[in-house]
């Protein structure tokens, strides 16, 4: 009589598998200016609250042959797409309420999901030392992209963008940046 313990059934493979797929992440020809971790959150208007997109480092890509210049995230671990949009002059970095290690911008077309869609992103660093070094990147980026033309909207400094609502330091927002997140829709719909 044979225990479970002894028994140990050994199975050969079918199929070998040796040949190796290349997996392409579009980032090849891409040059990176800046990498830092982080955690990003996208403002849910139906819901008037953040919730996290993901974790891990955030990227500002340069294309070698076009010079244009985009942020790229992606998740730990899966390294999922949470963020994908061209970085544009008319992207104002806001400082988070309450936080200086934390921005918020809107985005017309962010496409780290299958469709374009308009967002409002929140990223938090670590601490105010790697935020500023973030800012500082991010606008020298809108600087350089543009400057190659295609974009002709104000520069950085000058640019205006709609308030956009403060994010919490955990994943759900305190009831009175709810109240207060909810009073800027309504302002952004007037």
């Amino acid at each position: 009589m044979q225990t479970e313990e002894e028994h140990d059934p050994h199975f050969e493979p079918v199929i070998k598998l040796t040949e190796q797929v290349d997996a392409k992440t579009h980032e090849e020809d891409e040059e990176v200016l800046f990498k830092m971790r982080a955690k990003l959150f996208r403002f849910i208007k139906s819901d008037l609250e953040w919730k996290e997109r993901g974790t891990g480092d955030v990227r500002l890509l340069q294309h070698k042959e076009t010079k244009k210049i985009r942020l790229v995230m992606r998740r730990d671990k899966t390294l999922k797409v949470c963020a994908n949009h061209m970085v544009t002059a008319d992207m104002k970095l806001s400082p988070n309420v309450g936080s200086d290690r934390s921005w918020v911008w809107n985005v017309a077309a962010d496409y780290s999901e299958e469709v374009a869609s308009s967002e409002t992103l929140a990223i938090r660093f670590g601490n105010s030392e790697n935020a500023n070094l973030f800012k500082a990147a991010f606008e020298d980026a809108q600087t350089k992209n543009a400057a190659l033309g295609g974009n002709a909207e104000a520069e950085p400094e000058t640019a205006a963008a709609p308030e956009t609502p403060a994010v919490a330091t955990d994943t759900e927002a305190p009831a009175e940046l709810k109240e207060e997140a909810s009073a800027a829709v309504e302002e952004e719909k007037a």
